[in-house]
């Protein structure tokens, strides 16, 4: 079980020797002061004083540190300590992180190997290591019939065991663990999740469970799903092709699983300017490469424009002193945030966060809209909810000692509120929707056919609405997906006009006519930027995806496709 406070962390499995955290506990241990909870292998303390154990050091912590969320992080018997801890302690803020949680044991075939080590000569213990230089089938089938041979009850557990389960457990446990401590786990397993099952109804406390596709030794899949129903507080992350021993394998980051899920806060709830943390390079790279594909697809041009006016591809008209804030448009189905975003991180360091409709991190209801985890890796790299106290505070925070970029949606109330920070307008346009696809069917179309209209008004039930009675891109929207007949790809162009200084103007843009005169200057700018970008765009020799193709081919993968000229 790993129990993570702001000042604390645990570890525990079966094999109670804390292996899940060595992978994480250099990056945990940049966020949080990690504590390990070790079980030694001749140790036999019953489930319930390890609760108590547990309990003591929770109590300490937060007597300590009162205000802070304390993590329980539990994989297999660590999610039965977790779940049993927080329900015995409803006055401390605790925050759940279950991974294949064992509460499923009595669902699982792993209670089946209890009569099978029973049966097993202890003479044989030593030697179950030397079974990882067979393979799961046949191999192993007959080790087990020469071992079992006259014993009918393993003989029938031989045919009810998983092979590839009972492999891998013997394996990596055998290595650890006797024969008779063995044992003694698998019997404790089951009065664990006896114990915690009969107090889940206590428990309300934020919890994430993350659910392992082909766990080959418990049922873990429907176990977070069952959890998932059961807490009232919950989330799930599925991790389809990932086995029992998640926290082992070199792709679960699980920092990144905390950050893409907004589940690290400091206080009593998640503040999305307070609480981030910026992306480290490796985890940029990762989100990054799992947008690789729209990245070359669209092949983004960017030009902005330095303090004398000169037009430059590339970012360094972008101030590097903050905040800074993005205002400009939108194209078709957001397609132009990810890049927007990569660009900035990889040409100029710079994290930009970038506002998103409410739907991309809460639902009001399950329904047939993506999940919410497809979008956990845009959390990572900083997008958070539209709201203008999000942006208050972003424009007043200057965490990590970095400046924020801001991607704001076009409202008057932004100048304002701007300009009490003292924050730079960088006004931009965006264009190439149109090359990728053209929306043959749009809303007004589509409400008027009885089925669409009806399935319109379902994904909108299904998404968190925004302010009503406000007009533009923060006001109440229909969810909605266009019909669009897509096109041999093109390419998307971004061109940043010069900054327009707030700094010294507070008093005076408190006037609301002011106000609004630059909020039409901004607007007027981002008009021109898009005017400006479909005029120049009709000159590149680069706009077809099938030309960057041929450029690429003769001139290198890695090459900068060239533009028009500027």
């Amino acid at each position: 079980m790993l129990v993570v406070h702001h000042r604390v962390s645990f570890d525990q499995r079966i094999d109670g020797v804390g292996l899940g955290l060595i992978s994480h506990q250099n990056k945990l241990g940049r966020i949080f002061d990690l504590w390990c909870l070790h079980i030694p292998v001749s140790d036999r303390t019953p489930f319930t004083d390890l609760v108590k154990l547990v309990e003591k050091t929770v109590r300490s912590e937060y007597e300590r540190s009162p205000n802070r969320p304390i993590y329980l992080v539990g994989e297999s018997l660590g999610g039965c300590l977790a779940l049993t801890v927080t329900a015995r302690n409803h006055d401390i803020d605790l925050v759940l992180i279950l991974a294949n949680p064992a509460t499923s044991y009595s669902g699982s075939q792993m209670q089946l190997l209890t009569p099978l080590l029973d049966a097993l000569p202890d003479s044989l213990s030593p030697a179950l290591p030397n079974i990882h230089s067979l393979t799961a089938g046949g191999p192993l089938r007959i080790v087990l019939d020469s071992t079992v041979k006259g014993l009918p009850l393993l003989n029938a557990a031989r045919e009810t065991i998983e092979v590839r389960g009972f492999y891998y457990f013997l394996i990596i446990y055998s290595y650890i663990l006797p024969k008779e401590t063995l044992l003694w786990k698998l019997k404790m397993l089951k009065s664990a999740s006896v114990y915690a099952n009969s107090r889940l109804y206590a428990i309300k406390a934020q919890t994430l469970i993350l659910c392992i596709g082909n766990d080959q030794l418990l049922p873990s899949r429907q176990e977070g799903e069952r959890l998932h129903q059961l807490l009232p507080n919950c989330e799930l992350r599925k991790f389809d092709v990932s086995g029992h021993f998640l926290f082992l394998e070199d792709s679960i980051d699980l920092v990144m699983v905390i950050k893409g899920t907004s589940y690290y806060r400091r206080g009593n709830y998640h503040d999305y300017a307070s609480d981030f943390i910026p992306p480290t390079p490796d985890e940029a790279r990762k989100v990054i490469e799992s947008y690789s594909l729209i990245n070359i697809i669209t092949s983004s041009v960017m030009l902005s424009t330095l303090e004398d006016g000169k037009i430059v591809k590339g970012l360094a008209g972008i101030p590097s002193d903050g905040p800074v804030l993005f205002v400009g448009n939108h194209i078709l189905l957001g397609l132009d945030i990810a890049p927007f975003l990569f660009r900035f991180f990889t040409d100029r360091d710079i994290v930009v966060r970038a506002m998103a409709h409410p739907l991309f991190f809460r639902r009001q209801k399950n329904g047939r809209l993506p999940e919410i985890s497809s979008f956990d890796s845009f959390r990572v790299i900083g997008v958070f909810p539209v709201a203008a106290s999000n942006l208050f505070k972003l424009l007043s925070s200057k965490s990590h000692g970095e400046e924020y970029k801001l991607f704001w949606p076009e409202q008057s109330e932004f100048v304002r509120m701007a300009a009490r920070f003292g924050a730079k307008i960088v006004p931009f346009g965006s264009v190439g929707e149109d090359d990728l696809g053209q929306v043959v069917i749009d809303y007004d179309d589509l409400v008027k056919i009885p089925y669409f209209r009806s399935e319109i008004e379902s994904l909108t039930n299904e998404a968190v609405q925004l302010r009503a009675g406000v007009d533009g891109e923060v006001a109440n929207q229909q969810v909605y997906l266009p019909g669009i007949l897509p096109k041999v790809p093109g390419r998307l162009y971004y061109y940043f006009g010069k900054p327009i200084e707030t700094e010294g103007r507070k008093r005076e843009l408190k006037d609301r006519e002011k106000s609004q005169e630059l909020y039409f200057e901004v607007k007027a700018e981002v008009e021109r930027c898009i005017a400006y970008l479909k005029e120049k765009r009709e000159s590149d020799p680069y706009r077809s995806i099938l030309s960057r193709l041929l450029y690429q081919a003769t001139h290198g993968p890695a090459s900068d496709i060239p533009t028009f000229e500027i």
